[in-house]
């Protein structure tokens, strides 16, 4: 009996890394190895220009001499992420396709061939942290608007902002839920990004040189399609009039789902401007633009948001202050948040440029993230 209780304690667990040939992901597959996991490395192919991102991956598991996994997600991409993202613009919003590729695909469906590969984890090289704690009892008035989670009485998994905060990804992973974090591993949020690519170097580890920028999809061999181009081939043209607040026709747009809130580029007017976008108006079809960027239309002082999940698996206690960002790398400013019926009113402290519908709204409690929702 002995001997077989240290056989299991000597036994490796198991992680599966996703890996995407560059280096923050290659770095996190290092780092578990070292720490003494039995890792293993899976690829998605999500189209069909991958080949040298799965080609750098593969160089990188032979490298550290773990098992290699490509798996071939295309179809289901294409549907849940492709889809959401051309057919959002078409209903005049502002789609974030990584919050929905995280929710389905990276953590929806790697976890689940985590599972088939009898792995215990799965990791990625998202730049953030977790703090798990162990089961405690706490008085409600001590657990403040986290109490005991109804899931084994104790408090939840709470994702923090990362050490490098210029790099913190947690605005894209209010989605997880309890149950996923329990099998979730990031590496690389005790790590400033200068210090993963120290490592890397160190190591010797075969990366891509090139870092993917914004949409994976609008990026191939390191060159970034414009977001307008990209909907071209899928939303026809449909040229209004361009006015000013006052109602001053200026020039012609190509279609009101390629402008959003707050847009500059691509808001050509011959040799005037800049200008901004600050209304659409599907029904005459007419885009409004203001030449300052501080246009009061611009600004907003609450907004209301639907499809909220909290870290916590609970609601947290309305009313709730807290701080919120309305947009990636935005600065997190101080709200109160109410709900009703399934939405959230949420009121800024002071009004907040470019509201755009079809973004995420995501919650903070200083580096704790607390939850989200689409603003709608």
């Amino acid at each position: 009996m002995c001997g077989f209780v240290i056989r299991n304690l000597m036994k490796k667990k198991k992680v599966l890394v996703a890996m995407s040939g560059g280096v923050d992901s290659s770095t996190a597959a290092f780092l578990l190895q070292k720490k003494g996991y039995e890792v293993m490395g899976v690829f998605m192919r999500l189209d069909d220009k991958h080949g040298l991102a799965e080609a750098a991956a593969r160089q990188v598991c032979d490298h550290l001499g773990i098992k290699f996994y490509p798996v071939n997600l295309s179809a289901k991409f294409k549907k849940e992420i492709i889809n959401y993202f051309v057919d959002s613009y078409k209903k005049g919003l502002t789609p974030n396709p990584c919050v929905k590729c995280n929710q389905l695909i990276k953590f929806g469906e790697l976890l689940r061939i985590a599972s088939e590969l009898d792995c215990e984890y799965l990791a990625t090289g998202h730049y953030t942290r977790l703090r798990r704690e162990f089961p405690i009892s706490l008085p409600r008035r001590q657990a403040g608007n986290f109490p005991a989670s109804p899931a084994g009485g104790q408090f939840p998994i709470k994702m923090l902002r990362a050490k490098d905060d210029s790099k913190d990804q947690t605005y894209f992973l209010y989605n997880l839920t309890q149950k996923q974090l329990k099998k979730i591993l990031f590496p690389l949020g005790e790590y400033k990004k200068e210090d993963i690519k120290k490592i890397a170097k160190k190591e010797k580890l075969p990366v891509l040189k090139s870092e993917s920028q914004d949409v994976c999809f609008l990026n191939i061999d390191g060159k970034i399609i414009e977001h307008n181009d990209y909907l071209k081939k899928y939303i026809k043209k449909n040229p209004g009039p361009i006015k000013t607040i006052d109602g001053k026709i200026i020039g012609k747009h190509q279609g009101l789902p390629f402008y959003t809130i707050g847009q500059r580029r691509g808001v050509e007017i011959g040799g005037t401007g800049p200008y901004y976008v600050v209304r659409t108006d599907y029904i005459t079809n007419t885009l409004y633009v203001s030449t300052n960027h501080d246009d009061p239309e611009l600004y907003k002082k609450e907004l209301i948001a639907k499809d909220v999940n909290w870290l916590a698996g609970i609601q947290s206690k309305m009313p709730l202050k807290c701080e919120a960002v309305i947009r990636y790398r935005h600065k997190a400013v101080k709200c109160k948040i109410s709900s009703k019926n399934g939405k959230y009113l949420v009121k800024f402290d002071k009004p907040q440029r470019a509201v755009a519908p079809g973004q995420s709204v995501v919650f903070y409690r200083g580096e704790e993230l607390l939850g989200g929702g689409i603003i709608s």
